[in-house]
């Protein structure tokens, strides 16, 4: 590879991340204290630049380094399909206060492309998908914690710093003297409501994915959000499941909370992405008081 090929390839990895990170050139610039003109440039793969000046595009786009050549120089074939589909977001949906439709889908595409990567290094060697070597619940905690990860880097909400519920907060929205609260859980089960050691009330996320049969890839397919009643509340949405025995494997689970079908309902009127291709939720169960919300997929 040349000096020329090697400005596009890096220029052309810069804006890519400062795109999903919803930044202007002018405030990317003003960030990494280079001039508007220098990094438009280096976009183009016009300009040169120095290590000095890397690193500070890479502190600016919350990229250490060495991920961030990485990422750059990575092969096409293990980023390239992997992006959700856009039209298949429903921006009418209820999000917490301050999330966007634009940050949970950099945050979906980056968890995928992060897996599609350690998948990718794995076939290459002659191992197997990721997903062969961990358990189901444990590799949906995996999924989980990426893509916590990922909203962390790409939303408003970021990693509570008590390691406490809820997994991320929103600084910058407080009520009751409390930040913004948010809890993720992934799962491979279709429209499955939550399950919690806590229950707790606040906003919860559940995100669906698939796992891609030959690679180990995954593929977010269904997320949904909602504002549960915690378990003790007079109208609750969850019910204590307690710690069972595994009749078959003779393990047994940890103390569970798991949402009542009024809480799963809530969930599913808040699917906010919903792939009409892998989800068919026309015959799924519903329970509320009131009326379907305008917004709900039963609508």
């Amino acid at each position: 590879m040349g000096e020329m090929d090697t400005k596009v390839t890096i220029g052309r990895f810069i804006r890519k991340l400062r795109e999903q990170k919803q930044l202007t050139q002018e405030q990317l610039a003003t960030k990494t204290g280079i001039t508007y003109q220098h990094l438009s440039g280096m976009e183009n793969g016009r300009e040169n630049f120095t290590i000095d000046i890397l690193e500070s595009l890479a502190r600016a786009l919350v990229c250490p380094l060495p991920q961030f050549i990485a990422g750059a120089f990575a092969p096409e074939s293990t980023t390239s399909g992997i992006t959700v589909n856009r039209d298949y977001f429903r921006p009418q949906v209820p999000l917490p206060p301050g999330m966007k439709t634009s940050h949970l889908e950099a945050a979906m595409n980056a968890t995928q492309s992060i897996v599609a990567r350690i998948n990718a290094n794995l076939l290459a060697s002659g191992a197997k998908p990721l997903p062969e070597y961990i358990q189901g619940n444990n590799f949906s905690g995996l999924v989980s914690n990426v893509f916590c990860d990922a909203l962390n880097d790409h939303s408003p909400y970021k990693h509570n710093s008590h390691q406490a519920y809820p997994d991320l907060i929103n600084p910058a929205v407080k009520k009751g003297g409390k930040p913004a609260g948010l809890e993720i859980k992934s799962t491979i089960q279709i429209g499955k409501g939550g399950e919690s050691h806590n229950g707790h009330s606040g906003w919860h996320l559940i995100a669906c994915f698939q796992i891609e049969p030959l690679t180990g890839n995954v593929r977010f397919i269904h997320l949904m959000f909602a504002v549960l009643n915690g378990h003790s509340q007079s109208e609750a949405d969850w019910t204590y499941v307690g710690s069972k025995v595994n009749a078959a494997t003779g393990s047994r689970r940890t103390e569970t909370y798991n949402t009542t079908l009024a809480g799963v309902t809530k969930l599913r009127d808040g699917s906010v992405f919903l792939d009409p291709t892998a989800v068919n939720f026309k015959r799924w169960r519903q329970k509320r008081t009131g009326a379907v919300p305008a917004y709900s997929i039963f609508a």
